[in-house]
């Protein structure tokens, strides 16, 4: 089968974030099954040509220009636009990573339009929203495009009731809704961490994510482990000046570690390396950050509002906190040595159990070959 994975945005920095990490996981898996996938997208940031690969898989990559000072939403190429009708007739299956923005809604629509079975995953980029540009878009093709699909995958029921808001089913229009949980790749065992504590936040510096949060917890930690250090990595979505700022005020320079963003390589020896991992971020989905540490078998600390809280507290795969005020707590419950190597354990235990990328492949192919026959019937 010849799936193509549409995804905004791709660049040395990862600044697009999850969707990006769980195209190049399903494609990926979906090679090493046998199929032919290939990622689509734009590309930025890069030094010389744009690749044709991302991390083993064939990639067709646009130069993006940016049009509108919009964020992601702004940015397009005139050659992915152009191309698109061209590009997903190649395709048995077009797989589209949606969101508000001039790369993933043009290529769902080509989709539609050329008759190809489309599937669309959202990962909680398109929800209820009153700002203008999104109202706008929603009328001119976001609801077209849910309505259209062979398959719209969700991943909690908050974003399928979202999904539901944005798009109301009617008459002959439902929405074919089915669940797919985000799934991570099996790890090597780690070795057990050594060394002073290291606690590691490796997301985007963006302030839903609250980076903050974890720096101004940093303080009453070294009050009873002196010897930890912190690190926090990631692209900068206008957080980084305040969080370096708060490093200054707070005395933290020589202990909290800004590298910036992290490769696949790096993030995973980054996981490997740390004792915990911290994602202090407020209604955030289903964070493959945190799925990637479970993997790694380092226990994760999240706020109650994450996606994994339920999943991380039944497991006992790290600690779940209602806010900031219990991040540095629940880290301290982590550093001891018998509760960390317990939740280490049950990190991997739940990634290999409930999100193995076997079991979400599984449940994919078989979204796809309903898709597929349904449009050849």
């Amino acid at each position: 089968m010849r799936i193509l994975h549409a995804v905004t945005l791709h660049s040395p920095t990862h600044a697009f974030g999850g969707p990006v990490r769980v195209a190049l996981n399903l494609s990926q898996g979906l090679r090493a099954r046998g199929h032919e996938a290939r990622l689509l997208a734009l590309g930025d940031g890069f030094d010389g040509p744009l690749p044709t690969e991302v991390e083993g898989v064939p990639a067709r990559l646009h130069r993006a220009r940016r049009l509108l000072p919009l964020g992601f939403s702004g940015i397009t190429s005139p050659g992915l636009l152009a191309g698109a009708g061209r590009t997903v007739r190649d395709y048995d299956i077009v797989h589209v990573h949606l969101a508000r923005d001039l790369v993933t809604l043009p290529v769902a629509l080509a989709a539609l339009r050329a008759g190809k079975p489309l599937v669309l995953q959202t990962h909680g980029m398109v929800d209820p929203s009153d700002r203008l540009l999104a109202k706008v878009l929603d009328a001119l093709a976001v609801r077209r495009v849910l309505r259209g699909a062979s398959g719209v995958l969700y991943l909690t029921e908050h974003e399928r009731k979202g999904l539901e808001a944005v798009a109301p089913a009617s008459p002959g229009h439902p929405l074919r809704l089915v669940r797919l949980v985000n799934g991570v790749p099996a790890q090597e065992p780690p070795a057990t961490p050594v060394g002073a504590p290291r606690i590691l936040y490796a997301a985007r510096l963006q302030a839903r994510k609250r980076p903050q949060d974890f720096v101004a917890a940093v303080p009453e930690i070294l009050r009873h482990r002196p010897d930890a250090e912190f690190v926090v990595a990631g692209p900068d979505e206008g957080e980084l000046a305040p969080v370096q700022a708060l490093i200054g005020r707070l005395g933290l320079g020589e202990r909290v570690h800004c590298p910036g963003s992290l490769s696949a390589g790096e993030m995973l020896a980054e996981l490997r390396h740390a004792h915990v991992y911290v994602l202090p971020s407020v209604d955030e989905p289903f964070p493959m950050s945190v799925l990637e540490a479970l993997a790694a078998g380092t226990p994760a600390v999240v706020t109650r509002s994450n996606g994994l809280a339920r999943d991380i507290a039944e497991a006992g795969a790290g600690r779940v906190v209602d806010g900031a005020a219990g991040l540095a707590g629940a880290v301290l419950e982590l550093l001891d040595p018998a509760a960390g190597a317990e939740a280490s354990a049950a990190a991997r235990k739940l990634a290999a159990e409930a999100f193995s990328m076997d079991a979400v492949l599984d449940t994919l192919l078989g979204v796809y070959e309903r898709c597929y026959a349904g449009t050849q019937a």
